[in-house]
């Protein structure tokens, strides 16, 4: 662990020396690599600079203990010993957590799209309970949303809605919602009082800049039609909505949300440049696809990764075994317990292949 610390300490004063280098000030992708490399590990060699501090403060007073001292000296050195091996542990505890490896898209913003899957109307309601959820949760934490493209439906759902949410360090913790989301619960619609069962997939992409995924301009087709609204009947006579297609990949963006253009176009193209980077990701199309699949899932009711269940209160999410009987409040936005209990569970997995590593 420690050979690791003093490599990222080497690295943090290498990149001190570059950020200082007019050559790179003057090469602005360059500037902003190092500079953004320099931020991520600042934490950790500041971290491991006060470890070391103290370590020497141990052993200084270590020495001081092998020296013939009055009582009520050796006394109080021996606190001073005891306090700075506390504080050793917990930096050292504290160092352990701040090697476990980074997600980089972690402090981006997230494009997320929901859409509503087995159920019909009832799924695409759900649907829109789940984009309330997280416009909710997303408030709470000072971030913005902005609808990019919504197909809603007579009863106030959404067969499908994409937003963005603008924050720093949205997609930590939007990440942990891809997958299928099922809902049991009487519908608005069911005179019997029969509970239903219901599904929603959510996708979470982080924002891709320009800087990380190169398109070009060759590759896409851009297409304009008229905006409609439900029904076919015209809303906009102007050419104003757009499709894009990226021709290497096959992906696909509409986008109609807005009157002008200029708008959609460039909502589309944040869009298509995430769903493009999601895609680049993968090691082949055909695993691509696979994975997308086992991620976000058809939207059957067997593939879930959380169960919404009204009549008993009760959110149930199924990869960590979390049961919390506060669905009303989970509702309303307020996730951080589920979201944290995800949070740590993924760290104490990445600490656990550090260790294996080590």
């Amino acid at each position: 662990m420690f050979d690791r610390l003093q490599a990222v300490e080497d690295r943090y004063e290498r990149l001190n020396e570059l950020l200082s280098d007019p050559d790179i000030v003057s090469d602005s992708k360059k500037l902003r690599e190092y500079s953004k490399e320099q931020s991520d590990i600042q934490e950790t060699v500041e971290a491991y600079r006060e470890y070391k501090d103290v370590k020497q403060q141990l052993a200084d007073t270590r020495e001081m203990l092998d020296e013939k001292l009055d009582a009520d000296m050796r006394e109080m050195v021996k606190e001073e010993f005891n306090d700075l091996n506390h504080q050793v542990t917990a930096l050292e505890e504290r160092l352990r957590m701040l090697l476990i490896p980074k997600d980089p898209n972690d402090n981006k913003n997230v494009i997320m799209e929901i859409r509503g899957a087995a159920g019909g109307e009832e799924a695409a309601l759900f649907a829109g309970n789940l984009f309330r959820m997280y416009s909710r949760y997303a408030e709470a934490h000072g971030w913005k949303i902005d609808i990019m493209d919504a197909n809603a439906t007579g009863m106030g759902g959404y067969k499908e809605i994409v937003f963005m949410i603008n924050g720093q360090g949205a997609y930590s913790k939007f990440k942990y919602e891809n997958g299928a989301h099922r809902v049991q619960r009487v519908p608005e619609t069911e005179s019997s009082g029969r509970i239903h069962t219901s599904t929603a997939t959510v996708a979470c992409l982080p924002e891709v800049e320009e800087v990380d995924v190169e398109i070009h301009e060759k590759d896409i087709r851009v297409d304009t039609f008229a905006s409609s609204g439900a029904g076919g009947q015209s809303v906009n006579t102007t050419m104003s909505a757009v499709r894009m297609t990226h021709l290497p990949t096959g992906v696909v963006v509409s986008m109609q949300d807005e009157r002008s253009q200029i708008k959609n176009r460039e909502k589309a193209m944040k869009i298509l440049r995430a769903r493009v980077a999601d895609m680049y990701m993968q090691e082949a199309q055909s695993e691509y696809d696979s994975v997308r699949k086992s991620a976000v899932g058809t939207g059957d009711r067997s593939e879930r990764i959380r169960t919404y269940n009204y009549p008993q209160n009760r959110v149930t999410d199924h990869r960590i075994g979390l049961t919390i009987q506060k669905l009303d409040q989970i509702m309303e936005g307020k996730l951080d317990e589920v979201i944290d209990a995800l949070t740590l569970e993924e760290q104490a997995s990445k600490l656990e292949k550090l260790n294996e590593d080590a």
